[in-house]
């Protein structure tokens, strides 16, 4: 799955180091296959694709090597090594197991005989349980589907027979169970392989392994071993067998080992190490090498950055060598982890002085009323030097209000013309915060009409702009008065609800990262959720140092926006993502202001809609 069209061109094209490691590889590869590793790289017309089993592993194996090169050139060399199925082939060719040209023989051998013995008669599928619950949810296809690979505490994956694989899907998919297929069409590390034993014992007779300096871990054994022993039936083993990766990380990490570095053209394993990471309760780095569409040496620069920033050792003299990189003196004081300042509040002045009210809150600093009528409009300015935690809320690296936001701002809109009930609420465009300066707001509540409910608008302008600026406008909506409105209610002193089921989130932030949504410490508080049928429950707090803060608003925007990150555990609920982003709000209302931490229940509002009912409780219930 780590395979995309133009992986690594890039590189090809930008770094020496990893193009010539790549024309080794094509050199070593030549001898076993027909096609050139290079035209399927970059696409040339007439080339296999990666849909040919024989194509994908081997090229795949190219690629990671020549990574493992590139890593290596910048500094950072391996103290140990383990591979996962095909993978394991590149850890022993980096570790120095086995040499390029014995290497090269088995991946493209090996790929050769699965695609004439196994193509076409299995499927593999990835399955988010933990190993006991997916054999006992197995079990009843009697040995049909097998455990392939225990990737993770929450991951795995099974491999077996087409029929059997679709009739699990459909009943793990009924119980809201997260389900992948893996696009192939045979079932590698089950009964299957069995098939093509004798003909990959005669294919990789002859090898050469030999004991490697940098040590090498298996996945087949989940332990340190001795590669000399990486033979024909070792390779066999490698394929048959249960791939062990969690085991295997849990015996890097109590072996000493703290920096992960997934060598890959997309980080497909970075995700069950880190979670796995978290379940061993341990201190460790996980990163990636590329990503999807992201192949050349700006991606990569990044993720060494990302090391580094860690603690590993880069030799950035080498890394940024033809790239106009130099040394810059440092600021003349010590950069400090922690920051002891007191925070002093925006001060908004003597607004009352220029016939204003002050409102005290925390995004908003003054109000007025309309002498067109019973309107009133508030102002407010968002700077990340004086709100310094919604940093914490960036979108593919760039700093959004959040959608919670917007309905505080609304709220408190209300509150001032005694509307305490958001009717509705649309988004309209993102409001982006600036690294430097800030952006002025307004919140415009109109007159009420016969029923009592007002137009609410958010409106924005940076003050870089100048007064002649455009005021774009964020969201649109109604206010409502509370008489008579009763939404939906849910009993949160009976907690954890009677009958749901504890579900894994410990990997939930690193999952919403790798699709672009970098929440910080203030936006991290998803704590624990749990399951019932089409229900999800969870408990989410702020961190103690923004809890003070709480107070100051209705409902503190983090922490409401926490509550939503829930929706990734159920696969029925907004398509059991974590990474999308509110943008309609129909019937919000509190009953009470300055919660630190919440008790949540998510569930569908109706089949097919998208949308999702949100009740919310304080600790007391």
């Amino acid at each position: 799955g780590a395979q995309w069209v133009g992986m690594a061109v890039g590189l090809l094209e930008s770094s020496p180091v990893f193009a010539e490691a790549i024309g080794e590889c094509e050199s070593a590869l030549s001898a076993y296959v027909d096609w050139s590793l290079t035209d399927v790289l970059r696409g040339v017309e007439g080339a296999p694709g990666f849909d040919r089993v024989d194509v994908v592993q081997p090229v795949l194996f190219a690629v990671m090597v020549s990574l493992a090169r590139l890593w290596r050139s910048v500094g950072v060399e391996p103290d140990a090594v383990m591979g996962h199925s095909q993978g394991e082939i590149a850890a022993a060719c980096v570790a120095g197991a086995l040499s390029l040209q014995d290497a090269a023989r088995v991946v493209a051998l090996r790929s050769q005989a699965i695609a004439r013995g196994l193509a076409g008669r299995g499927g593999m599928v990835s399955v988010g349980l933990s190993v006991d619950q997916a054999k006992e949810r197995i079990a009843a296809w009697d040995g049909a589907i097998s455990v392939a690979a225990v990737n993770g505490p929450g991951s795995v994956v099974v491999s077996g027979d087409p029929g059997a694989l679709d009739e699990m899907v459909t009943q793990l998919e009924g119980e809201e169970i997260r389900v992948r297929r893996v696009p192939v069409d045979y079932a590698s590390h089950s009964a299957h392989v069995e098939a093509i034993r004798e003909e990959l014992l005669e294919v990789l007779a002859g090898l050469q392994p030999r004991s490697s300096e940098v040590p090498f871990y298996s996945t087949v054994s989940g332990e340190l071993v001795d590669t000399s022993g990486l033979d024909a039936e070792y390779w066999y083993r490698n394929l048959r067998q249960t791939v062990e990766l969690e085991s295997t990380t849990r015996t890097l990490l109590d072996d000493g080992h703290g920096v992960f570095i997934e060598v890959s053209p997309h980080p497909v394993l970075t995700l069950p190490v880190q979670q796995t990471v978290e379940a061993a309760e341990a201190q460790a780095v996980v990163v990636g090498t590329l990503r999807r569409d992201e192949g050349g040496p700006e991606r990569f620069l990044t993720s060494a950055a990302e090391v580094f920033v860690r603690g590993a050792e880069v030799n950035w003299t080498t890394a940024l060598e033809d790239r106009g990189g130099r040394r810059v003196e440092l600021p003349t004081y010590v950069f400090q982890r922690e920051r002891y300042w007191l925070e002093a509040p925006a001060d908004a002045g003597d607004v009352g002085s220029v016939g204003l009210g002050s409102l005290g809150h925390p995004l908003l600093g003054a109000v007025v009323s309309l002498a067109s009528g019973g309107g009133v409009l508030l102002n407010g300015r968002l700077s990340l030097a004086t709100h310094g935690w919604l940093a914490d809320h960036a979108v593919h690296g760039i700093v959004l209000l959040p959608g919670t936001a917007f309905v505080e701002l609304v709220v408190r809109a209300g509150d001032q013309v005694g509307c305490g009930r958001v009717e509705e609420l649309i988004l309209e465009a993102p409001l982006i915060l600036p690294e430097q300066g800030g952006v002025q707001i307004q919140v415009e509540a109109g007159e009420a009409d016969a029923s009592g409910f007002r137009e609410v608008s958010v409106f924005s302008r940076e003050e870089a702009d100048g007064e002649g600026a455009v005021w774009t406008r964020h969201a649109r909506g109604v206010l409502a008065p509370m008489e008579g409105a009763r939404g939906a209610s849910f009993d949160f002193g009976v907690w954890p609800p009677v009958g749901a089921e504890v579900v894994d989130v410990s990997g939930e932030y690193v999952r919403a990262a790798e699709n672009g949504l970098e929440y910080g410490p203030v936006f991290q508080g998803l704590r624990r959720a749990w399951r019932r049928d089409g229900e999800v429950f969870a408990e989410v707090g702020l961190p103690e140092e923004e809890r003070e803060r709480a107070g100051q608003f209705g409902l503190h925007p983090a922490l409401f926006d926490a509550a939503l990150h829930a929706l990734g555990v159920s696969e029925g609920l907004a398509g059991g993502s974590g990474s999308l982003l509110p943008f309609s709000w129909r019937g919000f209302a509190l009953d009470a202001v300055g919660a630190t931490a919440l008790r949540v229940r998510l569930a569908s509002v109706g089949a097919g809609s998208g949308a999702v009912s949100v009740l919310v409780g304080d600790e007391s219930g």
